[in-house]
Parts: C-alpha cells; sequence; structure tokens
C-alpha cells in the first residue's frame, strides 16, 4: 500500500524529530493522524495516493517546535524542501502535500483546496476528552506558569466550548462521518455546560492533587 522505501526513510529521519514537539504535537498525536488518515482515504472511491497520505500526515506538524503560531507552513516548507521527497513525488504531488499541510489548522477560516487537505484536517481532530484536557492543561504549564489554577480551569472551559462547542471552529472542520468524533462532541457538550463537572474531569484527568498550584515542573515530560 505505501512505498516501503519511502516509509522507511521517514520512520528513520522524520518521525524521531517529534520528539522536540510538545504533548499536542508528538509522536504518538502524529501516528494517530497517520491512522484516521489511512482510514479516511480507504473510505474515498476517487484515485488516492496513499504515499501522499503518509507523507502528509508525517510532517504535518514537523514545524511546531519552530514556530507554534504559523506551524503548518513551516511544516509545509520544510516538506517541500526536503529533496529526497523528489524521489517519489513529482512537483504537482508536493504542490498538493503542501497545500494539505498548510490549511490543516481546525482555526482557519478558508477550507483546504483539495481532497489530501479534507482528509488531514479531519484526521487532526481529537476524539478522546482525556487527551484534550491533557493537552490544553500541558500547554498552560508550559506558556502561563503565573496563572492560578481557577483561572486555567475556566480559561480551558471556555477554549473547548469556542473549539468544539455546536458553532465551534473546529466542528466544521470534519469532512467524513466519523462516529469517533461525533460521540466526543457530545462528550464535550455534556462536560463544558456544568463548570463544577468540568473542573472536577480536569483536575482528575490531570492528576492534579487538592491545594496544588501551577508550576512548570508539574508536566516534567514537556
Amino acid at each position: 500500500m505505501i512505498n516501503s522505501i519511502l516509509k522507511k526513510y521517514i520512520e528513520d529521519n522524520i518521525l524521531p524529530l517529534y520528539k522536540r514537539n510538545d504533548l499536542g504535537h508528538n509522536l504518538e498525536h502524529i501516528k494517530y493522524v497517520i491512522d484516521r488518515s489511512l482510514k479516511f482515504a480507504r473510505e474515498i472511491s476517487n484515485d488516492i495516493s496513499y504515499d501522499m497520505i503518509y507523507a502528509i500526515a508525517a510532517y504535518h506538524d514537523i514545524g511546531y517546535c519552530v514556530d507554534p503560531q504559523n506551524h503548518e507552513k513551516v511544516s509545509a516548507y520544510l516538506l517541500s524542501s526536503d529533496k529526497r521527497l523528489k524521489q517519489f513525488f513529482n512537483r504537482h504531488e508536493i504542490k498538493i502535500m503542501v497545500d494539505a499541510i498548510c490549511d490543516h489548522r481546525a482555526s482557519l477560516k478558508s477550507e483546504p483546496k483539495n481532497i489530501y487537505g479534507r482528509i488531514l484536517s479531519s484526521a487532526d481532530r481529537n476524539t478522546s476528552v482525556k487527551v484534550m484536557l491533557k493537552r490544553i492543561y500541558a500547554y498552560e504549564v508550559k506558556n502561563s506558569p503565573n496563572k492560578s489554577l481557577d483561572k486555567i480551569i475556566e480559561d480551558a472551559r471556555q477554549h473547548v466550548i469556542n473549539k468544539f462547542g455546536k458553532n465551534g471552529y473546529a466542528v466544521r472542520k470534519m469532512y467524513f462521518n466519523d462516529f469517533s468524533y461525533k460521540k466526543f462532541l457530545c462528550s464535550v457538550e455534556l462536560l463544558v455546560t456544568d463548570a463544577n463537572k468540568f473542573r472536577e474531569k480536569f483536575i482528575e484527568v490531570n492528576n492534579i492533587a487538592s491545594g496544588q498550584s501551577l508550576n512548570i515542573k508539574y508536566y516534567n515530560f514537556l
């Protein structure tokens, strides 16, 4: 299905680079997106290149450690600059992959330019409440070490509402009939409507001890 030489090159030279990224964009996340991308690709009757699907998913967050706010552009640039990929793809295919990576973020207002972008965007959607809450807390620990725990939890709840609520910007970035994502959105809706319930779940998932203050040393895996 996937060119074995391409797969080995990416496994040996690209995937190990994800150890530089944070919890939300690490190797575990990339493998999750690769698996889901291939799953969605199999649902399409069109002539889809599984080599392109694999490469797009493997590279899509590689630039996060360089510039988190513009990581889709950095990741796309790194893919287009990888001379080794020219052994597997022509210029037109590389342009399609670049566009797919540039278009994958849920917060972008524009729609993906091609089917590969729609596959990646859909595959990149989280389907686990536990993973979502861990990613949010890890981000806050790293970027807002002086913020109170109460503030972190309420900001997290508002962020989840804005992203995954009924009118959330990530809801419309799903282009496949994905039962896992629908189930996730239902769980999120029930959770965010009750601030106390959200707080309890947030504390439970992140193993926050009673009375614990936010400390950047707490999540030593960052």
